[in-house]
């Protein structure tokens, strides 16, 4: 999956400009609850605004609140540029970023602002690969790694008419073992179809209903 897929495009993100006041900022923040915005000089992404460090520079600010509202821009505050990914990333490879920042801002080759991917969308997709939303049963299945084990897994699984919700699958090198864990519609067959999983080798090791 390509980052592209899962972006909020531009036209539905809010974005600052760097010679907005430091209060506009603020407002959208405050409207949308947002902790975080892009900035932009023109169509180019220039860095990010955070509620942190406008509080931060607020704290050491020694005139009135309006002056620092209305008379401070946002540029003084672009030095916080966040790593930065691209549309045709692979989806997966971004994961690790989001430690240290609740978004990642998608430009293009010229550094124009395309949108954004937040921590939100990212746990969507896992609850979209867990079928979370959706009700069955999630069973958690282990075999020993070998050619064939999937295909197996899907000639059983057609055999009895069962309907997969979703699937996901793990390894562990180490032991040569694949662990998977799926989830299915619940049937009158369940019972017949986990107990042919286990006679083909995959072992059931835990069954729960969603």
């Amino acid at each position: 999956m390509f980052v592209k897929s899962i972006m909020i495009p531009k036209y539905q993100c809010q974005t600052v400009g760097i010679d907005e006041p430091i209060g506009k900022a603020l407002d959208l923040m405050n409207t949308h609850n947002l902790d975080a915005l892009p900035m932009l000089d023109g169509d180019l992404y220039v860095g990010t605004i955070t509620r942190f460090r406008i509080y931060e520079r607020f704290f050491n600010f020694t005139g009135e609140k309006a002056d620092f509202m209305q008379g401070i821009r946002c540029e003084e505050l672009a030095g916080h540029v966040v790593k930065t990914i691209s549309e045709t990333d692979v989806f997966e490879d971004t994961l690790f970023e989001f430690k240290d920042f609740p978004q990642l801002t998608v430009v293009d080759d010229g550094q124009r602002f395309r949108g954004l991917v937040t921590r939100h969308d990212v746990l969507e997709q896992f609850e979209s690969a867990f079928g979370m939303n959706v009700p069955g049963v999630r069973l958690s299945i282990t075999s020993v790694e070998g050619v064939g084990r999937l295909a197996k897994l899907a000639e059983i699984t057609k055999s009895f008419d069962e309907n997969i919700i979703s699937m996901v699958t793990f390894d562990a090198s180490d032991k040569l073992v694949r662990r998977m864990i799926i989830k299915v519609v619940k049937s009158d067959n369940l019972q017949k179809y986990i107990e042919k999983l286990e006679d083909s080798g995959l072992r059931v090791l835990h069954i729960h209903e969603d």
